[in-house]
């Protein structure tokens, strides 16, 4: 007879999408959880990781698998960093949603879809559906992800089919898998760049292999979503045909 893998239980919160691991850790410690009925305040008890093993988890008297799904989009701006808590004390992307409501509630967590480096700006999603996130960057079958970019010279159509050509560097090849000029000025230029697959710093890294600097790099679409006219900073809900074509 086999068994069903086991989890701590911080950890099962965090994969729910309910909070950060660190943060469950804290509910747990506070006796905020309780599985089966019963408060449980280590966060490494063991919880078998199967929906259908697993015990009866609540967090305030809530059962977790009650918890309400969110699905936002954020104009990220520049300089904030993807994630809930810098060690070198930078702001966040969470800086966004201070004082945030939902339905007259404050925001639940959520957790980044992807992410845009500090320098980077524009379009970002949260959301505390583990499952639906990993669908969207999945590097085989998520959506494409549509970039302006900046760029501190004049391309050619030459060095715009080097870029979906792609490099090898180290090892790993970055491509685009579309580029082309959107307007340009007397030095720089701004480019359209999409990517089918999602690597660290892919575009920077690609454009530097060819001795081109990026000056600017906003995300302006995530498949068929688009960023739209939403302010640097703000932030809205997706509606439910935009959060089933994401993931299709």
């Amino acid at each position: 007879m086999t068994t069903s893998p086991r989890h701590g239980l911080a950890r099962v919160l965090s994969k729910q999408g309910l909070c950060s691991r660190s943060e469950a850790a804290r509910w747990i410690a506070a006796g905020r959880v309780a599985v089966d009925g019963r408060v449980v305040r280590d966060p490494e008890f063991p919880i078998a990781s199967a929906p259908r093993a697993r015990p009866r988890i609540a967090v305030d008297g809530r059962d977790i698998d009650q918890a309400a799904r969110l699905y936002l989009m954020l104009n990220k701006p520049r300089g904030l960093v993807t994630s809930a808590r810098d060690e070198r004390g930078r702001d966040t992307v969470y800086r966004c949603f201070d004082g945030a409501l939902w339905q007259g509630a404050p925001l639940p967590w959520l957790a980044p879809v992807g992410r845009l480096d500090q320098a980077s700006e524009g379009l970002l999603l949260f959301c505390n559906d583990p499952e639906w996130a990993a669908r969207i960057t999945d590097p085989e079958h998520g959506p494409d992800k549509t970039y302006h970019v900046q760029i501190d010279t004049i391309p050619d159509d030459e060095t715009l089919a080097a870029l979906v050509a792609g490099v090898i560097e180290e090892g790993v090849a970055l491509r685009a898998k579309s580029a082309r000029l959107l307007r340009s000025g007397e030095k720089n230029a701004w480019l359209e760049i999409v990517l089918d697959e999602g690597r660290n710093r892919q575009i920077r890294r690609l454009l530097a292999a060819f001795d081109i600097g990026v000056l600017r790099l906003l995300r302006v679409a995530i498949g068929e979503l688009v960023l739209g006219e939403l302010g640097k900073g703000q932030w809205r809900m997706l509606g439910a045909s935009e959060i089933a074509q994401l993931s299709r």
